[in-house]
């Protein structure tokens, strides 16, 4: 016998299938019927739109003086150079957003993307080629390296690198193509359940199940816009179907944490008010409140860790969003 819905029906089910290290598909299920296009179609233009890459934005060549320049001894004109650079991926190396790499070569000798490899990035396309120089020929070059989304013109960039350096049309996307298939499914008997299934493969510079993971994270943030509104913050967020952060338990205030004088009035000092303030501190920011001693670090360290929020995490953007928003009002 059929009831009455009073809500939609939520999915349950993920099943994450890695194809190859830049390939993996994606499913969940069981959706009601027009839900999985629902949240399939949105979700593949902020992976095509919203994925954080890396791409070079400008390159300074010894003896070039602009992109139709050549050099002595370099097969390939500076133009062709410039090309060919842009299509090699890089990906920086720590937390950094904007890195400036040097490098010399010699030749006669042919450079690909792996000779560009050093301490401060990585090269995911190693067999990319760059130029062929001979033995006349000393190249000596500079790159930055710049970490963002989308796409930004070379017109752009030569306003923000200045009059010394190439800018180059910066690429920035990392996701190479992302598909979707709504398939019907049944549930009790009722065959118009759907399943949504993606298909993500990426360049290399991000993994495509995090590729998926920011989708979905800009997916919450965007929509954290309707707090301003609607009070969502007693809405538990899951992070990624595990654990369940609580936004109420995020703005309990400071002094209900039972710390010592010396911690409390540190904190005080500085003008955190609660916890979710602390949480959304780095450990670097934690470490470097004033006046706040080695003791005092080590009993906040462990009694976030014992809450949960160990300093050396960060939360899932979604429920930071939602986080910020919330303190906003209660500081207000």
């Amino acid at each position: 016998m059929k009831k009455f819905a009073e809500t939609p029906f939520l999915p349950t089910e993920v099943e994450i299938e890695a194809i190859s290290e830049n390939e993996a598909k994606i499913s969940a299920y069981p959706f009601e019927d027009g839900f999985a296009i629902t949240l399939a179609h949105p979700l593949r233009r902020l992976l095509l739109s919203s994925s954080v890459g890396y791409a070079p934005i400008a390159v300074k060549i010894e003896g070039a003086t602009h992109e139709f320049d050549s050099l002595r001894g370099m097969l390939e004109d500076v133009a062709i150079f410039v090309i060919n650079l842009k299509n090699i991926k890089f990906k920086i190396n720590g937390d950094k957003k904007q890195v400036v790499v040097e490098y010399t070569f010699n030749g006669p000798r042919d450079i690909k993307g792996e000779d560009l490899i050093n301490s401060e990035v990585d090269v995911v396309s190693k067999d990319a080629h760059l130029a062929t120089i001979n033995s006349d020929c000393n190249l000596t070059f500079s790159v930055i390296i710049q970490k963002g989304i989308g796409y930004m013109p070379s017109e752009d960039i030569r306003d923000i690198v200045g009059p010394d350096y190439i800018p180059i049309d910066a690429f920035f996307t990392p996701v190479k193509k992302v598909v979707y298939d709504i398939e019907k499914m049944l549930v009790e008997d009722n065959p118009n359940f759907e399943r949504a299934v993606f298909r993500v493969l990426t360049n290399g510079q991000i993994t495509p199940i995090a590729a998926f993971k920011e989708a979905v994270s800009v997916m919450y943030s965007q929509m954290s816009v309707f707090n301003k509104v609607f009070d969502l913050s007693e809405v538990t967020v899951s992070d990624s179907g595990d654990e369940s952060v609580e936004i109420k338990e995020l703005v309990q205030r400071i002094e209900e944490l039972n710390l010592s004088a010396r911690s409390f009035n540190s904190l005080d000092r500085a003008g955190l008010k609660y916890l979710g303030e602390l949480v959304l501190m780095s450990e670097v920011e934690v470490k470097n409140i004033k006046n706040l001693g080695k003791k005092s670090y080590d009993e906040i360290a462990e009694k976030l860790e014992s809450l949960g929020y160990p300093v050396e995490n960060t939360l899932p953007e979604n429920v930071a969003s939602v986080l910020r928003r919330k303190l906003e009002q209660l500081k207000a």
